[in-house]
C-alpha cells in the first residue's frame, strides 16, 4: 500500500447501499477512525441520510446521486474539502465493475485519492495509474498483500499472550460480525477495560483498526501465522485486557468458509457467535441452507475446545417487537444468553466477556461486572 494520507472521504457505493454488497460503506458510516466520512454516493437512495437508510438513525452523512455532486457539496463547507474516494462496495468475488471503474476515473480527474478494498487492484491498472500520476493523486489497494518475505508463519508465540482472547464468529457471511466486534470493544472500554480489535478484512482496516490481517488476500500457508502475529503484536505492544478478533465468513458457508484459521491460530479463550435468525439460506446462495444454530455452536466447541458464551442477533427481516422474544427463544434452546447489540447496546455482552477476566493476572475488575 502507498503512503497516501488519510483524510475527508466520500464513500462510493453506487447501486448497493441498501444491499449486503454495501457492507464496507455501512461499516464506514457507522464507525471510522481513519477517515472523516463526508458523504455516500448511491443514486438509488440519493438525498437520504445514510444512517437513517442503514438503521433508522440520523448520521448527518448525506447520500448523493454522483461523485460530482458529493464533491461540490463538500466545497460548500469551509475547511472540509473532500480528499478521498473510498470504494465502499463489497461484491461477491471482490471484482470492480465497469460502472465503478468509470466513476473512479471521474474521481481521479476531480483530484481525489482513491482507496479500494477490492481484489481488482487499481495500482495494476495502467490506465488508472497513468491518470492518477497526471492528476497528482494516489491509488491505494487495501487488499493487496505484503511481499511474502514480510509474512509470518505460525510458530506458537500465541501462547505468550495473556490477554483474554475473544473470537466474534458468525453463522454466515455479511451477518454483522465486525459491527458487533467494534461495539463490544467500545462497551468494554466504557466499563473500564483496555480492549483492542484485530481486524481480519479490508473494512476493519478502513475503519482504523490498529492491528489488521486481510485474510482473503493471503497465500494459505501464511494465514495462520499472520493471525498469530497480529494478535501477538497487539498484546506485545499494548497489553490490553481483552483482544477481540473479527470473524470472517462462517464455518460452513459454501463460498466463504471461515473461522477455522481464527480458532486454530488465535487460540481464543471464548467465542461469541453472530446469527441472523431471519435468514434461511447463506447470503447470496439460495438453495444452500444455513445449518441450525445449535449445530454451528457444537461445531465451534468441537473444533476449538472452547465455549461459545453468547449469541449476538442480527435482526434483519425481523419486526422490532419480535426481537426480544427471539433472543429468549435462543437462550432457552441453547442455554446461552442472546443479545441484539444494535438495538440494545453491547453492555450485556461486555459483562459476560468481563466475567471471564476475573482471576486472570493483570485483569482489571470493575463495578460494572456482575
Amino acid at each position: 500500500m502507498s503512503n497516501c494520507p488519510d483524510g475527508n472521504a466520500i464513500i462510493y457505493c453506487e447501486g448497493a447501499f441498501t444491499t449486503p454488497n454495501g457492507k464496507t460503506a455501512h461499516g464506514l458510516v457507522r464507525h471510522s477512525k481513519r477517515y472523516r466520512v463526508l458523504s455516500v454516493v448511491d443514486s438509488d437512495c440519493a438525498a437520504e441520510d445514510a444512517g437513517e437508510v442503514l438503521e433508522g438513525k440520523k448520521s448527518g452523512i448525506l447520500i448523493f446521486p454522483s461523485i460530482e455532486a458529493a464533491v461540490e457539496s463538500a466545497k460548500c463547507q469551509p475547511m472540509i474539502q473532500a480528499t478521498h474516494l473510498v470504494v465502499g462496495l463489497a461484491p461477491d468475488g471482490g471484482r470492480l465493475s465497469l460502472t465503478a471503474h468509470k466513476d473512479i476515473r471521474k474521481a481521479v480527474k476531480l483530484g481525489l485519492n482513491i482507496d479500494s478494498g477490492l481484489h481488482d487492484f487499481l495500482t495494476e491498472d495502467r490506465e488508472l495509474v497513468d491518470l492518477a500520476r497526471w492528476y497528482g493523486v494516489a491509488l491505494r489497494d487495501v487488499r493487496k498483500p505484503p511481499p511474502r518475505s514480510e509474512m509470518h508463519f505460525f510458530n506458537g508465540k500465541i501462547e505468550e499472550v495473556t490477554s483474554l482472547k475473544v473470537a466474534l464468529l458468525g453463522t454466515d457471511s455479511a451477518v454483522g460480525k465486525r459491527t458487533t466486534a467494534w461495539l463490544l470493544v467500545e462497551a468494554l472500554a466504557e466499563a473500564g477495560y483496555r480492549a483492542e480489535l484485530i481486524g481480519t478484512g479490508q473494512t476493519a482496516w478502513m475503519q482504523g483498526a490498529k492491528y489488521c490481517v486481510l485474510l482473503d488476500s493471503l497465500v494459505n500457508d501464511f494465514v495462520s501465522g499472520e493471525i498469530e502475529h497480529a494478535v501477538w503484536s497487539c498484546w506485545s505492544d499494548l497489553k490490553p485486557d481483552v483482544i477481540v478478533v473479527e470473524g470472517q465468513g462462517s464455518l460452513m458457508n459454501p463460498a466463504y468458509p471461515g473461522g477455522f484459521e481464527i480458532l486454530a491460530a488465535a487460540r481464543p479463550d471464548i467465542v461469541a457467535l453472530q446469527h441472523a435468525p431471519g435468514r434461511i439460506y447463506y447470503d447470496g446462495f439460495p438453495g444452500y441452507r444455513i445449518e441450525p444454530l445449535n449445530h454451528q455452536i457444537e461445531a465451534i466447541k468441537v473444533i476449538s475446545g472452547k465455549p461459545v458464551v453468547a449469541v449476538t442477533v442480527n435482526h434483519e427481516g425481523i419486526p422490532p417487537d419480535r426481537v426480544g422474544e427471539l433472543c429468549e427463544e435462543i437462550r432457552l434452546e441453547n442455554a446461552l444468553p442472546a443479545f441484539d447489540v444494535l438495538l440494545d447496546g453491547a453492555g450485556g455482552l461486555a459483562d459476560i466477556v468481563a466475567s471471564h477476566l476475573l482471576g486472570r493476572d493483570g485483569a482489571k475488575a470493575t463495578s460494572s461486572v456482575n
